[in-house]
């Protein structure tokens, strides 16, 4: 379970407050800067976003549950994204994903325990021409293969 500070959460949620207000039209963006310093949206964050703007927990959680992009468990430092549209699919993108998850030992939606890494899969990433494509924070691999898997999570590890 990770514990986190009462007084360091009223801190950020104040800081990313001060950036667009108590606005609940802005609730996205507040809820993304939030993500961004966690990694993921803790129940406690979540309270207090509530109690800062007067919008009722379920609002909050709905938003915070209705978006893909937000997460409620934590997540690794690198989150990994397997490409599984038409093209990276034909291209061999569940072998590739089959690799990582022998490699990282978790299945889709999953986390290491050393909080590293988190697997995901996205319908589409827009790059067809490179597939089958990996996207870890942002940065594409294309033409990946299951050879290629550990290269590619070793280079993770040794930017730790």
């Amino acid at each position: 379970m990770v514990q986190l500070d009462p007084e360091k959460i009223k801190r950020d949620v104040q800081e990313v407050f001060e950036r667009y207000g108590r606005n609940p039209a802005r609730m996205i963006e507040i809820l993304q800067d939030l993500q961004d310093i966690y990694g993921w949206l803790p129940k406690e964050v979540l309270k207090e976003v509530s109690r800062q703007t007067e919008v009722p927990l379920t609002r909050v959680y709905h938003m915070a549950t209705f978006f893909k992009a937000f997460s409620l468990k934590p997540r690794g430092k690198y989150v990994i994204q397997v490409c599984t549209g038409t093209t990276c699919h034909v291209k061999g993108a569940y072998m590739v994903l089959d690799r990582l998850k022998n490699v990282l030992g978790v299945d889709v939606g999953g986390t290491t325990e050393d909080l590293m890494f988190t697997l995901e899969t996205v319908n589409c990433v827009g790059a067809c021409a490179l597939a089958p494509v990996v996207v870890i924070n942002s940065k594409y691999y294309g033409y990946v293969t299951p050879s290629k898997v550990d290269e590619i999570i070793k280079e993770c590890r040794e930017q730790r």
